[in-house]
């Protein structure tokens, strides 16, 4: 269950949540602990949620809240992903996984609550389903990138595999993730995280043996070459990677949504303060499409 309010504050400091969304959540969990509806609510999740820590590739499928629309509806994540914390926190020690990571990595919760602000001016969690992965064991913040226990999908696995690696679908993997507000991820800090990643897994996972990491992002779009100087760090990052396969698809609002913090902006207007910028909203506006780009690279 959640901890008393005059605990509460404490635990969603340790989840970075945002110092404006706090006091409100202290108060409205009160309505959670006291309205057996909600009580019962609550529970289901969390046991959704902590059914078999650990395991790979469990998709998150909270039960709805049969609850008016507002502030609570919205925030009642929160209070699962808070109810969840002590079963999760056991599974990291109980792998011997260091405070420091343990902390790092379920405080992306915060960053999430604040990319929901930034975009709807209002307390919220984005991307509810996501934190499925943290809270299930699955995925770590190590450094600037983040690191998911995953397994190859079916085209990736076919298209390494016909690369002539000794791996296929199934085959476990490293997924990498780039979290924004973190700052640039310039070369040296991807090489530390990589060289985290590198003694983390082979550490806390030592049964687990992962030959190749993915990554599937915008950010390994090609065509990100003909606008950006090559010695920047995104061409920099795609760098790293071996495309496995092209996406025919177009993800437009993609890199609308993580370059400018909100997918449904308009394209025409569309700020151009920084290369980055510029180069989404011109290629855009020029009748051009982004595509999700799958990259892999041998560990």
């Amino acid at each position: 269950m959640l901890p008393a309010a005059d605990e509460l504050a404490e635990v969603l400091l340790d989840l970075a949540v945002p110092h404006e969304d706090i006091g409100d959540l202290v108060r409205m969990s009160r309505r959670v602990t006291d309205d057996p509806e909600l009580r019962q609510a609550l529970q289901a999740s969390v046991a959704e949620l902590v059914e078999g820590l650990g395991e790979i590739g469990t998709e998150l499928d909270l039960p709805d809240l049969d609850w008016p629309s507002g502030p609570l509806q919205r925030c009642f994540p929160v209070y699962v992903f808070v109810a969840a914390l002590p079963y999760t926190r056991a599974y990291h020690r109980g792998r011997g996984i260091p405070d420091d990571v343990s902390r790092r990595t379920l405080a992306d919760l915060g960053r999430h609550m604040a990319v929901h602000r930034r975009r709807y001016g209002v307390a919220g969690v984005h991307a509810v389903w996501w934190f499925g992965h943290h809270f299930r064991g699955e995925l770590y913040q190590l450094g600037r990138l983040q690191f998911e226990r995953a397994r190859l999908g079916r085209r990736t696995g076919t298209a390494l595999a016909a690369a002539g690696l000794d791996v296929g679908p199934g085959t476990p993997c490293l997924s990498l993730h780039i979290p924004d507000f973190l700052g640039p991820f310039s070369p040296a800090a991807c090489d530390r995280s990589l060289a985290l990643a590198a003694e983390f897994f082979a550490r806390y996972f030592p049964e687990e043996k992962y030959r190749v990491a993915t990554c599937h992002s915008w950010l390994l779009d090609p065509q990100l070459r003909d606008y950006l100087p090559a010695g920047s760090n995104i061409v920099r990052f795609q760098d790293r990677f071996r495309l496995a396969r092209e996406e025919r698809e177009p993800s437009d609002t993609d890199p609308v949504e993580f370059v400018f913090g909100d997918p449904t902006l308009p394209v025409e207007s569309l700020p151009r303060r920084s290369a980055l910028e510029r180069a989404v909203g011109d290629h855009l506006r020029a009748g051009g499409h982004w595509y999700t780009g799958h990259g892999w690279f041998p560990l």
